[in-house]
């Protein structure tokens, strides 16, 4: 899978749940631009700005590469890891000597969760509706 680059610049996609993320590195000074936004306003939460810069502080690679995420779907929990799943592959392409410590850490596992589907006869994926004996 390495080598996936786009006019130059590495490129890594991201999924998670309905969330998916098109990453594109570039050499700069750390920026995050996420849907043409900064990153502090498009991700509201520190934890979700952390889950974001996790590829790099496992690679100690902080203020080296700017990003630059196109991401739709899901929520803003899921869209924060899709986009750190979108970078760490993106880091592949950059060097593939990054992906013992990214896959000791978990991030290039596609995280296979999603929601569950409604059963019918069932108000929900699991629940059951109300039983009455008598």
């Amino acid at each position: 899978m390495p080598s996936a680059t786009i006019h130059g610049r590495p490129y890594g996609t991201g999924k998670r749940k309905n969330a998916i993320a098109r990453v594109f590195l570039s050499p700069g000074e750390g920026n995050v631009t996420v849907n043409g936004r900064e990153f502090d306003n498009y991700f509201p939460r520190e934890t979700l700005r952390m889950i974001v810069r996790q590829p790099f502080d496992v690679l100690e690679l902080n203020g080296k590469f700017d990003v630059t995420a196109t991401v739709c779907g899901g929520g803003v929990s899921s869209q924060a890891e899709a986009v750190r799943h979108g970078i760490s592959r993106a880091l592949l392409n950059v060097d593939t000597e990054n992906r013992g410590p990214l896959k000791r850490a978990g991030f290039l596992t596609r995280d296979a969760r999603k929601k569950e589907r409604k059963k019918p006869g069932q108000p929900g994926a699991r629940k059951k509706f109300q039983y009455s004996k008598r």
